[in-house]
Formats: C-alpha cells, sequence, structure tokens
C-alpha cells in the first residue's frame, strides 16, 4: 500500500471556512492522505514597532483549536497543526523545511480584503517546490468561529 500524501494546509481566518473543508474532503477522497495545518500568528497591534516575534499567539491559538475538528471530520482522519510564525510565506517554508509535503493548499480571504494575495503569497509559495492549490473563501463565508 503506497504511503499516505503529506498535505500542508495554511489558513488563517479561513481556517474552517466551506471552502477550505471542501479542498480537505477532496483532497481525501483522491486517496490515501495525511494533513497538517499551520496558522501563521498576527502580530500585536503595533507589529511594525514591535518584532512580530514577540507578538501574541492566542488568537492564532484559538483559530487552530477552533478548525482542527472540522478539518478532521472533512479529512475522516485527525489533522494535526500548530501555529507557524507571524510571515505566512516563512511560516511556509518553516514547515516544509521540518517534514516532507507532497502538496500546500493555502486558504484565503477573498481577493479585496487578502493580505496574502496582495502580498502574492500563493506564487512565492509555488516557488518552494510542492504544487500549491489555492482556495479563496467567498464574501458570505463566516470567517473561523473563535469561542
Amino acid at each position: 500500500m503506497p504511503e499516505p500524501a503529506r498535505i500542508l494546509l495554511v489558513a488563517n481566518r479561513t481556517a474552517a471556512t466551506e471552502g477550505l473543508l471542501d479542498a480537505v474532503r477532496a483532497r481525501a477522497a483522491r486517496g490515501p492522505a495525511t494533513f497538517h495545518l499551520v496558522v501563521p500568528h498576527h502580530p500585536p497591534g503595533l507589529h511594525k514597532v514591535v518584532d512580530p516575534q514577540d507578538g501574541d499567539f492566542g488568537e492564532a491559538e484559538r483559530t487552530l483549536e477552533a478548525a482542527l475538528p472540522a478539518l478532521t471530520a472533512a479529512a475522516g482522519a485527525p489533522v494535526t497543526g500548530n501555529v507557524g510564525s507571524s510571515e505566512p510565506l516563512m511560516a511556509i517554508e518553516d514547515a516544509v523545511n521540518l517534514a516532507h509535503y507532497d502538496e500546500i493548499v493555502i486558504s484565503t480571504l477573498p481577493k479585496r480584503v487578502s493580505r496574502w494575495l496582495h502580498l502574492d503569497l500563493v506564487s512565492k509559495a509555488r516557488g518552494i517546490g510542492p504544487p500549491v492549490t489555492h482556495v479563496e473563501a467567498v464574501d458570505d463565508e463566516q470567517e473561523t468561529p473563535v469561542a
């Protein structure tokens, strides 16, 4: 039996939106896969003045905790995750350097409001190596609920 494909999911405010859940369901249906979610943390409001590494990981942790059960249900198997660097490209590079991934799925807010798309994250991530799939949340999707 072949090894399951290792899929890196990268999301923040869209970590439990229907678009990403549908992408996980579709990928799981194509064949054996394991999924790992990286949630880049947001630096505090004064991020231009202080080091982003000093930021509060609390919001990203809550996003991760809220998203993992929904992603696990969509995958049909446990999904792991962690909070990553506040710079999304660095969070992806860190994950890829720590473990082998066959595919990367990046979930963003709609183009008109997505900082990640304005930073051209999807194109930059394609330079890392594994194939990249982009999932864009639709305007009427709710952001990841935080308890």
